[in-house]
């Protein structure tokens, strides 16, 4: 009986040691656990989105925004972080939307107009930079696929040197407005009469000498070509391949002229150099 006893005891002792073990381990377990997940926090800061979907044109509102928590090293550049910011106390203006923003992201400087500004061509002008409008038609405006917000390269036409020549005057234009329009995000094609471009105004100058000299043709620039197209200019001749001769040249003939009285008289010489 007594080694029963003894035998349980044993038994009911090493259980007993076995849940401590198990304890133990799950605890370290779960401090681990929560350990890691202390690590993972990161700061935030205070960022305003848009509560619903804003197109261009349209006032942005302090109930059309709404502040959320963002990571602080991940907060997108321009972003509004602060109410005064975003609507100033010391104006009663209202931003203007540049281009469509869907619903819970964040309101970016570039996507936006400043205080009591509207969504015209002026507000969308870098310093220094001035807007020009140009003359197109379905062949030179790349068959009505511009919209604003492209790049193109511009080509002049017109009588050089006594021939026509084509060349390429400016490269990489950013074009900000179709006719009266200058929503980015509108995709539908459109036949344009006009196109305004952003230039600094020395290259003003020249698209509007170009303009008024010949006639202006545009191609289009791929979103994500980062070249500038080299100096490119052709003629009649470089088209058609042909290839200007050099005249013959005949024997070297050396005179002197002597002059008699009122008469000139010419003499044939050899030459000596």
């Amino acid at each position: 009986m007594r080694i029963i006893f003894g035998l349980v005891l044993i038994i009911g002792v090493g259980l007993a040691g076995f849940a401590v073990y198990v304890a133990k381990d799950r605890f370290t377990q779960y401090q681990a656990a929560i350990a890691s997940q202390q690590d993972a926090i990161v700061p935030t800061t205070t960022v305003y989105v848009v509560n619903r979907q804003m197109r261009y044109g349209e006032q942005i509102r302090p109930q059309d925004v709404s502040a959320i928590r963002w990571p602080e090293g991940n907060v997108p550049f321009g972003a509004f972080t602060s109410e005064e910011d975003l609507f100033p106390p010391d104006t009663d203006g209202l931003r203007t939307v540049l281009r469509v923003m869907e619903r819970n992201e964040p309101v970016l400087v570039a996507k936006v107009t400043g205080p009591g500004e509207d969504a015209g061509v002026a507000s969308r002008l870098a310093d220094g930079m001035r807007a020009l409008a140009l003359r197109v038609d379905v062949a030179s405006g790349v068959s009505g696929f511009l919209r604003p917000g492209d790049r193109v390269d511009v080509y002049w036409t017109g009588n050089a040197r006594g021939q026509n020549v084509t060349r390429l005057i400016q490269a990489s234009v950013q074009i900000i407005a179709i006719d009266q329009i200058a929503d980015e995000d509108r995709n539908n094609p459109t036949i344009a009469r006009t196109i305004t471009v952003e230039a600094p105004p020395d290259q003003v100058a020249a698209l509007a000498q170009a303009q008024a000299t010949g006639n202006l043709t545009l191609a289009l620039v791929g979103v994500r070509d980062q070249t500038l197209s080299a100096n490119v200019e052709v003629d009649q001749d470089s088209l058609l391949g042909v290839v200007a001769e050099a005249a013959p040249q005949g024997p070297r003939i050396c005179t002197v002229r002597n002059r008699r009285g009122a008469e000139v008289v010419v003499t044939q010489v050899p030459c000596t150099n």
